[in-house]
C-alpha cells in the first residue's frame, strides 16, 4: 500500500488512472468540485475507485467541513452551515451536523472527512481559515469538536481533525506563502488545547507553518523536531498523520523532494490533491510503502468505515436549520473557496 492518498482527474476514472490506481494501491483518494457532479455521478465514481484500487478499506476524502468547504453541494445534498456558526450554538447542534455529513458522505461512497477544524481563531487569523474556525473559545472549540468527531464515527465517517498544531495565530495562506508563527510555547498553549483534548481522533492533519520556537527553519510538515515534539509530544497524537495538501504554496522542492520530507518528518502519508497522471507517475516513483505499523493503523479505521449512519428524521433536520437561521454568517472579505479550488 502507497503510503499516499492522491487524487483524480475528472467525474469518472480514465484508463490510465485506472490501471494507475491498480498497479500502485494508494492509501486512498481525495475528491474535489472537479470531481463531483451528482449523486448517481459521485457513487458511480468512488465505485470505480474501489474496484481499480481492490481494497474494501481504501480511504476515500472530502472536505466536507460545511458553509463554503464542502464539496457535495447542490440538490442531491443537505446545506451545511460554517464552523462559525455552530461555534455560536450548542453540542447537540454540533453532532446533527455531522450526521447530516455522515449521511450525505455514505450514500457517495465516500469514508472520510477531512474535519472537524479546531483551529483558534483571533482577530488577526488570516481570512482564509476565520470562517472556518469554531471562535476563539479553546474549550467550546474542544467540546464542539469531541462531538463532531464521535458522531462522525457512530456514522461510518472517518474524522481529520486539523490542522495540527494550531493554525489560527498564522497570519498568511499557506495555499499562496509560508506562515511563522514567532510566539513562544506558553502563547501556543490555547492553540493546542483542542487537539490535546481531542487527541484520540483516528487522523489528523498537519499545518504547513513554520513554529519558530521548535524549529525556525521548516514547517510543520517537514520537520521531524517539531512533529515529534509537539503533535505526538505536547498533544500526544497517535493516530495516522495525514500531510495537508502538499502541493500548497507554503512548501517548497519539487514534488518528489516533497514527498520524501513529509514523510521523513513523521507524516505517515502524503495528501496530493492536484489530480494530474503526470504526478501519480512521480509519487509511484518516490512515496515508499507504509510500514506494519502504519497499515495496522489503517486497518483500524475499517471498523469506522463498516458502520452505517443513523438514519436522519424530520425533528433533527428541522432544529438545525432553525437553529443554524438565528445565526448571521460570516461576512467573508475573502473568498476561500477561489484560494481552495486552486488545489481541486
Amino acid at each position: 500500500m502507497l503510503a499516499a492518498i492522491v487524487s483524480v482527474g475528472g467525474l469518472s476514472l480514465s484508463d490510465e488512472e485506472k490501471y494507475w490506481l491498480e498497479k500502485n494501491n494508494p492509501a486512498g483518494v481525495s475528491l474535489f468540485g472537479r470531481n463531483i457532479d451528482n449523486l448517481s455521478q459521485i457513487k458511480a465514481l468512488t465505485e470505480e475507485i474501489y474496484a481499480a484500487v481492490g481494497r474494501d478499506d481504501v480511504i476515500i476524502a472530502i472536505d466536507q467541513e460545511g458553509g463554503r468547504v464542502r464539496r457535495l453541494n447542490g440538490n442531491d445534498f443537505h446545506k451545511v452551515a460554517s464552523a462559525y456558526v455552530l461555534g455560536q450554538l450548542d453540542e447537540d447542534m454540533s453532532a446533527i451536523h455531522a450526521k447530516i455529513i455522515s449521511n450525505d458522505m455514505k450514500r457517495a461512497g465516500i469514508n472520510l472527512n477531512y474535519a472537524p477544524v479546531l483551529d483558534v481563531a483571533y482577530p488577526s487569523t488570516h481570512e482564509m481559515l476565520k470562517s472556518r474556525c469554531l471562535g476563539n473559545n479553546e474549550r467550546k472549540i474542544a467540546l464542539l469538536g469531541k462531538k463532531m468527531i464521535s458522531t462522525y464515527e457512530d456514522n461510518g465517517i472517518c474524522p481529520c481533525m486539523k490542522h495540527m498544531p494550531g493554525h489560527g495565530q498564522a497570519k498568511t495562506d499557506p495555499h499562496l506563502a509560508l506562515p511563522v508563527i514567532n510566539s513562544d510555547l506558553a502563547l501556543l498553549a490555547k492553540d493546542f488545547y483542542p487537539f490535546i483534548e481531542n487527541n484520540t481522533c483516528p487522523t489528523g492533519m498537519t499545518a504547513h507553518i513554520v513554529f519558530s520556537a521548535v524549529d525556525d527553519k521548516l514547517p510543520m510538515t517537514f520537520s521531524k523536531k517539531a512533529i515529534d515534539y509537539l503533535i505526538r509530544g505536547i498533544i500526544g497524537f497517535e493516530g495516522i498523520l495525514i500531510s495537508d495538501s502538499i502541493e500548497m504554496g507554503a512548501l517548497s522542492g519539487s514534488l518528489d523532494e516533497r514527498i520524501s520530507m513529509a514523510l521523513d518528518a513523521g507524516c505517515d502519508l502524503i495528501c496530493y490533491c492536484r489530480g494530474k497522471i503526470e504526478d501519480l507517475e512521480i509519487i509511484s516513483k518516490n512515496c515508499p510503502q507504509v510500514t506494519e505499523t502504519q497499515k495496522e493503523q489503517i486497518q483500524k479505521i475499517l471498523n469506522i468505515f463498516q458502520k452505517q449512519p443513523q438514519p436522519l428524521n424530520s425533528s433533527e433536520l428541522d432544529r438545525y436549520y432553525h437553529a443554524i437561521g438565528l445565526v448571521e454568517e460570516y461576512d467573508e472579505k475573502y473568498d476561500a473557496t477561489t484560494i481552495l479550488q486552486r488545489m481541486s
